[in-house]
């Protein structure tokens, strides 16, 4: 079965409320890149979360923070450390102290470490790239406001139900954008 109709399967297989089809069918997509990105992680020889630190490390140039890492990804400080030691112990990744500090540390890429994202971090940007060019420069600032406003709008939904207040919340006024519905009084809301 094709990717498209897995995706429309699983999609139609949800309980459909208002908007919750369209819900469910975004989180089968996020979840469908993540796939992407772990079947080349994994083809590349790294775990995900090791990836994503060498990922980082090529944008930047080569070096970060070790904060700058943990504050960039998901992943727990843990696995984070787990990967950079991984990375190290493959002699792709030199971990040393910030100038003139005795706690604070950095990650830098080694002349290993630049040749295998040369190899495999460096085309896969490129690919994301090409990849993104498929949209008009319009439809790539309407996908990063869009994926924005839903991320936020997730987490504060979210925040809402870990202290209990999971009752749906309209958005202000002027957090409507033209386009969207606005409920009538008596309307009752999506949940």
């Amino acid at each position: 079965m094709d990717n498209a109709a897995e995706l429309e399967r699983t999609a139609s297989a949800c309980p459909a409320t208002s908007g919750g089809a369209a819900a469910r069918q975004l989180d089968y997509l996020y979840n469908e890149v993540d796939k992407l990105y772990h079947v080349y992680a994994r083809g590349c020889g790294v775990s995900d979360c090791a990836y994503w630190m060498l990922y980082d490390l090529e944008v930047a140039g080569g070096e970060l923070p070790l904060s700058e890492l943990t504050a960039s990804w998901s992943y727990s400080k843990q696995t984070i450390n787990s990967a950079l030691k991984t990375l190290r112990d493959r002699g792709l990744v030199e971990l040393s102290f910030m100038e003139g500090s005795r706690k604070s540390k950095r990650a830098t890429l080694t002349e290993d470490g630049r040749v295998f994202s040369s190899r495999h971090i460096v085309p896969a940007i490129r690919a994301e790239d090409r990849a993104f060019s498929y949209l008009s420069a319009a439809e790539q600032e309407e996908l990063v406001r869009l994926v924005r406003r839903y991320v936020d709008a997730l987490d504060a939904q979210l925040a809402a139900v870990e202290t209990g207040d999971d009752a749906f919340e309209r958005p202000t006024a002027g957090d409507v954008a033209p386009e969207d519905p606005v409920l009538d009084q008596g309307e009752a809301a999506p949940i």
